[in-house]
């Protein structure tokens, strides 16, 4: 249902498209908060148009296609926005990570929450200047919020990975570790 949703999110933002600048958004913009791939998005912008929540614009060389959001499709995102409540279960590979880091021996414990801290630091400045740019008055500000979120995210995942190395050493110290 999101891929959905953020195909008509994007839709009614960019206006008129076709699934390859579709699939290059979710690249260049979206990449921190969902991913999507070609072979994703042109079935789902199929059954959109299949179901009325989109429609093919025109037609250009090689059979791509344009499509639009039509008001059922607005409608649609509008009630998905507001009325449907997220789906909050996580599935989340770097918390059991977390959660199984007393299996390893010690040196590899810290190697591999230094090699998170290091990766959600990095993450951390790239979301930031994708924020950044788009704040900028002439951007749209469209997914600024969610940008936001990602900076905020990804820093207190850099900062958790941090304090567990701290602790980690701390139960070294004391005796308590691998």
């Amino acid at each position: 249902m999101s891929l959905r949703m953020a195909l008509l999110g994007l839709l009614v933002t960019k206006g008129p498209t076709n699934g390859y600048a579709l699939t290059r958004t979710f690249a260049d913009s979206l990449s921190h908060v969902w991913s999507a791939q070609h072979s994703q998005v042109y079935p789902e912008l199929a059954r959109l148009a299949e179901t009325g929540l989109v429609t093919v614009e025109d037609e250009g060389p090689r059979g791509q296609k344009r499509y639009t959001v039509t008001d059922a499709g607005r409608e649609a995102l509008r009630h998905w926005l507001t009325e449907v409540e997220p789906n909050r279960t996580v599935r989340n590979e770097n918390a059991l990570r977390a959660f199984l880091l007393p299996t390893l021996d010690h040196e590899d414990a810290v190697r591999l929450v230094r090699k998170e801290a290091e990766y959600y630091q990095r993450r951390t400045e790239e979301i930031t200047r994708q924020r950044d740019m788009l704040r900028d008055p002439q951007s749209t500000g469209f997914g600024v919020h969610a940008a936001e979120l990602g900076v905020r995210i990804s820093s207190a995942i850099a900062e958790w990975a941090e304090w567990a190395v701290a602790q980690l050493e701390a139960d070294r110290a004391r005796g308590n570790g691998g």
